[in-house]
């Protein structure tokens, strides 16, 4: 069948090259149309219970995690020269589409209680610009009286300020952030070079916006450098400028197809699926060098033929007999390599499932591009000189094959004792591995996005939300019942005493800043109300269908703060607390403190108590995308070995084929433990996806074994040296080019990829040696006298 389609190709060469070319320059029509993923990717599937929370919460009360938070840090916050820039600041950021509103100090207002009426109205405090030093302090005094904001945005005991940027969330999931978030950030590079003071810069907006513009740059830089090192390695092996450039033609075809794919399916490109174009020339690179050294080896024994064939026969003969011998391996090498990834696309997570789907198609399609374009080129490319064919002599890795040979034969007890040994040491590694994930903690600690973040934690507690819903079950519930109103007081105190948790926001917040301004904005009165205070205060409760009585801008700025709340209903009442990253070890223990003092002071007969917002489907969503991981491994693994024993239709090679491969994961995974690496949605990944490439050299050496075992009269010994000596140079050629591959990701700039180059090319490394020294001992252990 293979020959047939070896020759089926020749034959049609030109309409099967013309048809290449169309449907290549389609794809690259469709890949320039691809666009960046700026929507926050929901590792959760929508009917999740979690996401299911998350929308209604924001459908009720608005996006939770849309504020892009700005901090100084100052003695000299209240000089006249600063405020005055950083009230000039607050106010062009205040004109950039995109921003809604902002909380700051110099919007701050005051609710102050008026001397005819008695009516509480609610005014800005610092007035406009030009302010003079006078007119700051006296704001500055009425501004600092008020512990409404104490925490909030200013932080007294660190000198620390802050301004909250509420960004339009259609203009923010858009490519218009881009736009936005650089228009701020040049805004605020002109303040810190009027003020010589460094703007400190978070919020999971501004965050996800860096974070994006950079994986678009590493997925260019990496594409790039793949290709550089691979035409480098190849140059190296073949001494061919032809045989690099039909490689490269190679991936670089099945990189457009594959962002062609991403496409047509309606994909974006995010953190994963920009992994995949470089991922293509790593995987695609492996089956020219196996294609290229069969045709070799193949030229050889046809030009010892002689001179009566003429020469353009012998490369035809070469050709076909490559694609013979080579095709089913490439096919089953490529199957398996795409099962590795492809069982993303089983779990319900959208970014791994893309991720699959893109990569598992587009490794099979890799396929199909060198069955047809390498035997076409190479028929109109002049036959290999020596200088192309010198490799597959080389002196070097000959005595290293030798070795190799040797070891199989003669040290098989000592192969199994080290095996043993390393995998006992690997599975006690495996005990202490740990599951931890933090928001950033894909990018260096030293990297400004972190220090950032760390700044706000250390001044604010944090940036990460965390919603607490508090449904009373009875309309009017929250604020005609004065012991609900103590209860949510109380329950806010037990969430600020916290140490990684900031002072909630909630409808007591404002009650007691009303309460302050009713006793004439004594800050001592800044305190929970009695229930005998509550009929003057009852305009407060009223504000949200009575902001006419205050300002306009008065009621931009507190009303949009605080009375949001409770809902139209007065039925729920709502908490909005901002923490720490404190990791998804952490976060599960102390949502259940919370969830449990909430279900003292809120008995579940009584009360419906529910936790939502982003730092929930953050934790929700790390467990979800490794829970899937652990199944897709299990997936990988079992479809793999399937196929395998389809290939080869052997128990006994069904089992030699899968040890080596085995052994690999399992060290990997001990060494993370002992080096303390966690358990995370980077690291799990890189179980399946090394399975899946690693399985390639045991395909490889293991069908060749097959084919060559007939011509040995079954002698396994005999077979093995052989297979040894045929196979071993392409695979250790082939690893390395996969193991080189996989090291530029070393230099991402996330440790999520950086983690995937590094264990990655381990497994790998140590999946090479396995192949070449535990395969072959286990072919000659098991096979007995029995025939293969």
């Amino acid at each position: 069948m293979w020959e047939q389609l070896g020759k089926f190709i020749l034959k049609n060469r030109f309409v099967l090259l013309v048809v290449m070319i169309v449907v290549t320059a389609l794809f690259a029509v469709w890949g320039s149309k691809v666009e960046q993923g700026y929507e926050y990717t929901k590792a959760i599937p929508i009917d999740h219970p979690v996401n299911i929370a998350l929308q209604e919460f924001k459908k009720k009360y608005g996006e939770d995690g849309n504020v892009i938070v700005l901090g100084v840090q100052t003695d000299a916050f209240f000089s006249e020269k600063f405020f005055n820039q950083y009230v000039a600041l607050h106010d062009d950021l205040r004109k950039i589409t995109g921003v809604i509103d902002i909380i700051g100090i110099p919007g701050a207002v005051n609710i102050i209680k008026d001397a005819t009426s008695s009516q509480l109205q609610a005014k800005r405090i610092f007035p406009s610009l030009p302010l003079s030093q006078q007119q700051i302090d006296n704001s500055a005094a009425i501004f600092q009286n008020l512990p409404f904001y104490k925490g909030l945005i200013y932080n007294p005991e660190t000198q620390a300020y802050l301004m909250g940027l509420n960004m339009d969330p259609t203009v923010i999931n858009s490519k218009k952030r881009d736009d936005v978030v650089a228009a701020i950030t040049h805004r605020i590079q002109q303040f810190e070079q009027n003020t010589g003071v460094e703007v400190k810069l978070s919020g999971l907006p501004y965050i996800r916006t860096v974070l994006a513009a950079r994986i678009a740059n590493e997925m260019r830089y990496f594409l790039i450098a793949s290709l550089v090192l691979s035409a480098v390695i190849l140059i190296l092996f073949f001494r061919s400028v032809s045989a690099m450039l039909l490689s490269l033609g190679v991936v670089i075809i099945g990189v457009v197809f594959s962002v062609g794919t991403m496409h047509l399916l309606g994909y974006k490109i995010t953190l994963l699926t920009a992994l995949i174009p470089p991922l293509i020339v790593v995987i695609g690179i492996p089956n020219c060098i196996y294609f290229l050294n069969k045709y070799h080896t193949s030229w050889q024994k046809q030009a010892e033929l002689g001179n009566d064939i003429p020469v353009q026969q012998k490369k035809k003969n070469a050709i076909v007999d490559m694609v013979s011998r080579m095709g089913i391996v490439t096919l089953f090498c490529n199957v398996a390599a795409a099962i590795g990834f492809a069982v993303f696309a089983l779990t319900k997570s959208a970014i791994l499932k893309e991720f699959g789907i893109v990569a598992g198609l587009n490794i099979t399609l890799l396929f199909f591009i060198s069955l047809i374009l390498i035997p076409i080129v190479l028929y109109f490319l002049p036959p290999p000189k020596n200088r192309h064919v010198r490799y597959l002599d080389n002196p070097c890795l000959n005595r290293w094959l030798d070795r190799l040979e040797r070891w199989s034969l003669s040290h098989r007890k000592l192969i199994y004792t080290l095996t043993a040994v390393l995998a006992i040491i690997a599975v006690a590694g495996t005990f202490r591995l740990q599951s931890n994930a933090y928001m950033v903690d894909d990018v260096p600690k030293t990297d400004r996005i972190y220090t950032d973040l760390k700044f706000f934690e250390k001044n604010f507690k944090g940036v990460m939300p965390l919603e607490i819903l508090i449904d009373t079950k009875k309309k009017y519930g929250v604020t005609r019942n004065f012991s609900n109103l103590t209860k949510i007081d109380s329950f806010a105190q037990y969430l600020a005493a916290r140490p990684e948790m900031a002072r909630p926001l909630s409808l007591v917040e404002g009650l007691k800043f009303a309460r302050q301004a009713f006793y004439e904005g004594d800050s001592n009165n800044y305190a929970m109300p009695s229930e005998l205070d509550l009929p003057g205060l009852s305009q407060y409760v009223n504000m949200r269908n009575n902001s006419a009585e205050i300002s306009s801008e008065g009621e931009n700025t507190f009303g949009k703060l605080i009375n949001r709340f409770m809902d139209s209903a007065r039925q729920e009442a709502r908490l909005s607390v901002n923490m720490a990253d404190i990791g998804t070890n952490k976060l599960p223990e102390l949502l259940t403190d919370i969830q449990k003092r909430a279900d003292e002071l809120f008995p579940a007969d009584q009360y419906n108590v529910s936790l939502t917002g982003s730092s929930i489907a953050f934790l929700e969503g790390g467990r979800f995308i490794i829970n899937g991981l652990k199944e897709s491994i299990f997936w990988a693994f079992l479809l793999i070995a399937l196929c395998m024993l389809y290939l080869f239709k052997s128990l006994r090679i069904l089992l030699c084929s899968l040890i080596p491969n085995v052994i690999p994961l399992i060290i990997t995974a001990g060494i993370m433990g002992w080096a303390g690496v966690p358990l995370k949605p980077s690291t799990v990944l890189i179980f399946s996806v090394a399975l899946g490439i690693a399985i390639d050299i045991t395909i490889r050496f293991l069908v060749n074994y097959k084919q060559e075992l007939t011509y040995h009269h079954h002698d396994v010994k005999s077979t093995v040296i052989q297979t040894i000596h045929s196979t071993g140079i392409s695979i250790i050629y082939t690893s390395m080019v996969l193991i080189a591959g996989f090291v530029i990701f070393c230099f991402s700039g996330f440790g999520g990829t950086k983690a995937l180059g590094w264990l990655t090319s381990l497994t790998l490394v140590t999946a090479t040696i396995t192949n070449l020294i535990l395969l072959p001992a286990l072919l000659i252990s098991l096979s007995g006298r029995k025939k293969q």
